[in-house]
């Protein structure tokens, strides 16, 4: 595997992570927007779930958008934007297939895949949502300025996964996760929830792999949203 760091502005305050397999056909890819709340980048939330990825044959990468001091959401927006535009660029000798290229985020990540994948012109062709945040209500803690990312959503959204805990106290259902849905539903965007009994907010791929680099968080249950998702999208995208 070619493991490799890309800028993706002069200012160097973005860039990207790519987790290159060798191979010589096209392989889906993955886009990876972590959490953190704006004061850095989990690497539950990223490293391992790019590694993760890999496993399924998947060409990985990780947007590294501005956080701490540097923080803004547009500019994260941003980076996510230039980052598919990068592999899209790229996409021979990056071996990716544009039309299997998708996104995923987790918590503030989340959101922001979310709304790029809601872009008139993105490139995202799939999107899952771990534990996203979807209305503003965490801005001021967070110390940005976003936008209810349910309004954004279109007929021409990507199908899209969504999984989360009942008991999340950060991104509470009803307030983040059960509007998206409404909102994938009302514009007849195929998707799926798993909200989970067990788990917690912030636990990224909940097994083992992450626990380490998490305080220990695991939880076997809610871990199958990796296994649920994978079938997903053979069953819903058709990525075998």
């Amino acid at each position: 595997m070619d493991i490799r760091n890309i800028g993706l502005d002069q200012s160097e305050e973005s860039s990207l992570d790519i987790y290159q397999s060798k191979t010589d056909e096209k392989l889906p890819g993955i886009v990876i927007i972590g959490g953190g709340s704006y004061k850095q980048l989990k690497e539950r939330d990223t490293e391992r779930v790019a590694l993760t990825f890999a496993t399924q044959a998947f060409q990985a990468f990780v947007v590294k958008y501005p956080v701490l001091e540097k923080k803004n959401y547009q500019d994260a927006k941003a980076s996510i934007e230039q980052s598919f535009d990068y592999i899209i660029k790229h996409a021979d000798e990056l071996n990716v297939d544009t039309d299997k290229l998708g996104i995923i985020g987790f918590s503030a990540g989340g959101q922001l895949a979310a709304d790029y994948s809601n872009e008139k012109h993105s490139h995202a062709k799939f999107a899952m949502l771990g534990y996203p945040v979807i209305k503003p209500t965490l801005d001021e803690k967070m110390g940005i300025k976003s936008l209810d990312v349910s309004k954004t959503v279109s007929s021409i959204t990507p199908p899209t996964f969504i999984w989360g805990s009942i008991n999340d106290e950060l991104t509470p259902f009803l307030d983040h996760v059960h509007v998206y849905a409404e909102a994938l539903a009302k514009n007849n965007v195929p998707f799926e929830v798993h909200e989970f009994g067990t788990g917690n907010h912030g636990i990224a791929l909940a097994n083992k792999w992450t626990a380490i680099v998490n305080r220990d968080r695991a939880d076997k249950h809610m871990a199958r949203w990796f296994e649920l998702g994978m079938e997903w999208l053979q069953e819903v995208v058709g990525i075998k």
